[in-house]
């Protein structure tokens, strides 16, 4: 049993030299700072369209198509993969992230044909959560159904 315990203290004293430190609060910093950009933006497309007669509606959904063409054509010249590794989860967690998430496959993969690489591929990453969205809405929607 003493022998596990001294394994033990000399693997954890191994990993602590072995694994990399990691800079917390300059990523934070960075994927805040970098987050809040791209979301000041996507206020700025959704203030400058209300304020051009539309609807609060109808400019949060004109906002999000915006945002996400933008994204896919950062995601086209190779612009958002180095967005997402200066900013890390600042580019992702907002819907710019996800359109790139669907973009970038499809475009790594359009060698491969339409129906092969870019249709096959798309959803590569994104499917998962495409999935758990629809089926977490069914079962909301369920739930609300019944309920009511």
């Amino acid at each position: 049993m003493e022998q596990t315990e001294a394994n033990k203290q000399v693997y954890n004293e191994m990993v602590k030299v072995a694994s990399p430190g990691s800079a917390v609060v300059t990523n934070s910093l960075k994927a805040f700072f970098v987050g809040g950009v791209i979301c000041a933006i996507g206020q700025t497309i959704h203030n400058w369209l209300m304020s051009a007669g539309l609807a609060r509606e109808d400019s949060g959904t004109i906002t999000a198509a915006i945002l996400v063409v933008l994204a896919i054509l950062l995601t086209a010249l190779g612009l958002y993969e180095k967005l997402g590794k200066f900013a890390g989860a600042g580019s992702i967690v907002p819907i710019t992230g996800f359109a790139n998430a669907i973009a970038a496959p499809a475009i790594e993969h359009k060698k491969e044909g339409l129906v092969v690489g870019v249709g096959a591929k798309m959803f590569l990453i994104a499917g998962p959560v495409i999935v758990y969205g629809t089926l977490t809405s069914v079962a909301v929607g369920l739930v609300y159904y019944f309920v009511r």
